[in-house]
C-alpha cells in the first residue's frame, strides 16, 4: 500500500502506456475522436447543401469510424489515470462523470455509424446529423469536466515545484 498522497499519486502514470510524468497520453488520443466527430458533421452540413451528398456521406460515415477508433484508445489511456484518482474525492467524481459521459458519446457514434451503414449514400441522415449534435454536445460538457480534472485538480499534470523549473 503506497503512502502516496492522493493529489501526489494522480499526477503520475500507472503504466508507461499512460504517458510519462507531467505529459500523459490520454489528451493527445482525446483529439482523433474529436476532431473526426466534428468533421463528420461539417461533412453532413456540406452533404446538406451538395447538389452530390453522397462523398460526404460515405466521408462522414469513414470519420465516425475513425472516431470510434480513437475514443476506444483514449478510453484505455484515459482509464490508466482514472484508476490513479483516490475513491471519495472530487477529483474521482468528476472524472467518473467524465468517462461516463464519454462513454455514452461513443455508445450515440455507435448506434449513428450502424444507422448511417444500412442507409442509403444518396443523402445525408437526418437522424444521424441529430445524433452528431447531440452527441457533440454531450462530448462538449464532457471535454470541459477534462478541462477541470487538469486544470483545476491537476491530474496527471506536474507538481509545482517541476513547474516552477519552467518560470526560473
Amino acid at each position: 500500500m503506497s503512502h502516496t498522497a492522493p493529489q501526489d499519486r494522480a499526477k503520475h502514470p500507472r503504466s508507461p502506456i499512460a504517458g510519462p510524468y507531467g505529459h500523459p497520453f490520454h489528451p493527445i488520443l482525446v483529439t482523433i475522436p474529436i476532431g473526426a466527430w466534428v468533421a463528420s458533421l461539417v461533412f453532413d452540413i456540406i452533404g446538406l447543401i451538395s447538389g452530390d451528398p453522397s462523398p460526404y456521406v460515405i466521408g462522414a460515415r469513414i470519420l465516425i469510424l475513425i472516431g470510434l477508433v480513437g475514443a476506444v484508445l483514449a478510453a484505455a489511456v484515459g482509464f490508466l489515470d482514472f484508476s490513479q484518482l483516490a475513491k471519495g474525492t472530487a477529483a474521482r467524481k468528476t472524472a467518473t462523470v467524465h468517462m461516463v459521459l464519454n462513454l455514452g458519446v461513443t455508445a450515440l457514434f455507435l448506434v449513428n455509424l450502424l444507422l448511417r451503414w444500412s442507409a442509403d449514400d444518396d443523402e445525408v441522415s437526418i437522424v444521424g446529423l441529430i445524433l452528431s449534435i447531440v452527441a457533440l454536445g454531450a462530448l462538449g460538457v464532457s471535454g470541459w469536466l477534462g478541462g477541470k480534472l487538469a486544470y483545476h485538480y491537476g491530474v496527471r499534470v506536474a507538481d509545482e515545484r517541476t513547474q516552477a523549473d519552467g518560470f526560473r
